[in-house]
């Protein structure tokens, strides 16, 4: 890789430690020096005590999340693939790291939320309404045989709700994107196994939400399984609400397109526009928007693998203009779920899939 290459124009700057310093993090940001040469970053484990493996999504709790529960804003939410036994979508476990909380070594990440329903994906978010929103993709017969799945609706203190299945929106939910509004919201879900986009559109009360609708608003993406990474389909999801754009990162096709009118439109585009198919894409999974308004993807590796470009984040323009790349482990496969947030003492999250590992940071928007 080359070296201008290492550090994305996104991550100039001082680096804030948000996984287990949290809130306490943002008073240590007040202390710090200014001429200080050293970054504060901690990387820690994902691993809880039931030894769940294979880390895949990555959330924020927003600010203006309600107080009283087990999660709080500033938190950070990981969801887990695979179980102890590393068979893939076996996994049941959401790991907290907690604002007081210290730094966890392998074997000790704290469970927020442990599902019934396994091979927890990418498909993870939190609203401010006070639930997170987790899919599952799960498999049998030693991981070969792979299930429909479903959405869960968890409450702050880490109890399932509810449970959302369709045969038809939601098959296989990979990854999802919030449009969230408070006491309504949109959520974006990508399916894998149908290789669509879903639409929901939902009432946030103060018991759990209520689907008001669901629209298939993108068809078409290639979808097949794979041997090493299990199932390839649309995945990365990054919605503009100014824009009314959701950008689709569709893993199979090693491309990101867009669907236009995404948060109104009743009828599926097929695919949407290509906005890239750029040669540093590599199979990319997921997609968030970086603080200074670009693309981040992060490449898995199965699609257009290159070992001298391995587990890269790649950041682009919403045109598809290239900007910079850095890896996040030396070998294949280890960058998956990322998310950002706009404001906050920290706003950038990433995970190792690799060494099961979580780093966040606090990264400049310029």
């Amino acid at each position: 890789m080359r070296k201008e290459e290492q550090v994305s124009a996104f991550m100039w700057g001082r680096i804030v430690i948000a996984a287990s310093l949290g809130l306490w993090g943002a008073l240590a940001l007040a202390s710090q020096p200014e001429d200080a040469f050293i970054p504060l970053i901690i990387n820690s484990s994902t691993i809880p005590s039931n030894g769940d493996l294979n880390p895949y999504g990555v959330a924020f709790v927003p600010e203006r999340f309600p107080e009283g529960g087990t999660i709080a804003a500033g938190d950070v939410l990981v969801s887990n693939f695979n179980s102890s036994t590393n068979v893939q979508g076996t996994g049941t476990t959401i790991v907290q790291l907690t604002p007081r909380g210290p730094l966890a070594p392998p074997g000790t990440a704290v469970a927020f939320f442990t599902s019934s329903l396994p091979g927890l994906s990418t498909a993870l978010g939190v609203l401010r309404g006070g639930f997170v929103i987790v899919g599952n993709v799960p498999t049998t017969n030693n991981g070969t045989k792979i299930g429909q799945g479903a959405l869960q609706v968890i409450d702050r203190r880490g109890h399932r709700v509810q449970t959302l299945r369709d045969a038809q929106f939601l098959d296989g939910p990979w990854d999802l994107a919030l449009d969230d509004r408070g006491e309504d919201a949109h959520v974006f879900v990508s399916n894998v196994l149908n290789g669509t986009v879903s639409r929901l559109d939902l009432d946030v009360g103060p018991k759990g939400v209520t689907v008001l609708k669901k629209t298939a608003i993108a068809t078409g993406y290639t979808h097949r399984p794979d041997p090493a990474a299990l199932v390839l389909g649309p995945t990365g999801l990054a919605f503009d609400r100014d824009t009314d754009l959701l950008y689709v990162a569709s893993t199979a096709d090693n491309a990101i397109f867009v669907v236009p009118h995404a948060g109104t439109r009743t009828a599926a585009v097929t695919r949407g526009a290509v906005v890239f198919a750029d040669s540093h894409l590599r199979g990319p999974l997921g997609l968030r928007f970086a603080p200074n308004g670009n693309l981040l993807a992060a490449n898995g590796d199965a699609v257009n693998a290159d070992t001298l470009h391995p587990s890269e984040i790649v950041e682009f323009t919403t045109s598809g203009q290239f900007v910079r790349e850095y890896n996040v482990d030396s070998s294949e496969g280890g960058a998956f779920g990322l998310d950002t947030l706009r404001e906050g003492p920290f706003n950038y999250a990433v995970i190792d899939d690799v060494t099961n590992n979580l780093s966040v940071y606090r990264l400049h928007d310029r």
